[in-house]
């Protein structure tokens, strides 16, 4: 059976890194059983090959998606999500739009999170509006006046509750950006 798509991950690329294709990989998993094989089984079957950890949980994860064991974005502990937003702004501005409330509820439709670990202008661990679902969010200095965030959102409770957060997310991040570039412009011009 022809590997259907399963990640972002191209078959060149697996190829690059791994030495055989998706349809590879995947026709040794099938031979080896894993349609009746949990996550971790699958995993163990990989490590018996010469590539790394995270390879083996890709290759898991995609041959689970492409034989309908596992829908898009589902992990272990539920659905998680994750988006980033390049924005033309200092990083400690960025940073205090999340941490500060104030600036936070100029962009954040739902700025009442409760912010459980900060590390400045690196990190922040977040329990969501809900209570249930968690946000690990990271900062990246690009240099030149620009840094990025990454947000992964986790815990969710299925595939319509991610897509709806995924498009949430992307909403939100764009208003972020929109306000402090627009910030950054204004203090450029003083």
């Amino acid at each position: 059976m022809a590997a259907k798509k399963s990640t972002s991950i191209s078959s060149e690329a697996v190829q690059r890194a791994t030495g055989k294709t998706w349809d590879e990989w995947f026709a040794r998993l099938d031979a080896a059983g894993a349609m009746t094989m949990t996550h971790q089984q699958i995993v163990a079957v990989l490590s018996r090959y010469a590539i790394g950890g995270w390879w083996q949980q890709m290759l898991t994860v995609g041959y689970e998606q492409a034989r309908g064991k596992r829908v898009k974005h589902q992990l272990a502990d539920g659905f998680s999500i994750s988006r980033s937003k390049t924005i033309a702004a200092p990083i400690a501005d960025l940073f205090a739009a999340w941490t500060d409330k104030r600036k936070r509820g100029k962009w954040l439709a739902d700025a009442e999170f409760i912010l459980r670990k900060a590390n400045e202008n690196k990190s922040l661990r977040i329990t969501w509006i809900d209570g249930e679902t968690n946000l690990e969010v990271q900062f990246f200095d690009k240099g030149k006046g620009k840094c990025q965030v990454a947000i992964a959102h986790s815990r969710l409770h299925n595939e319509k509750d991610a897509e709806k957060m995924k498009a949430y997310w992307g909403a939100q991040l764009e208003k972020l950006r929109a306000l402090l570039e627009n910030n950054a412009r204004s203090a450029a011009r003083k």
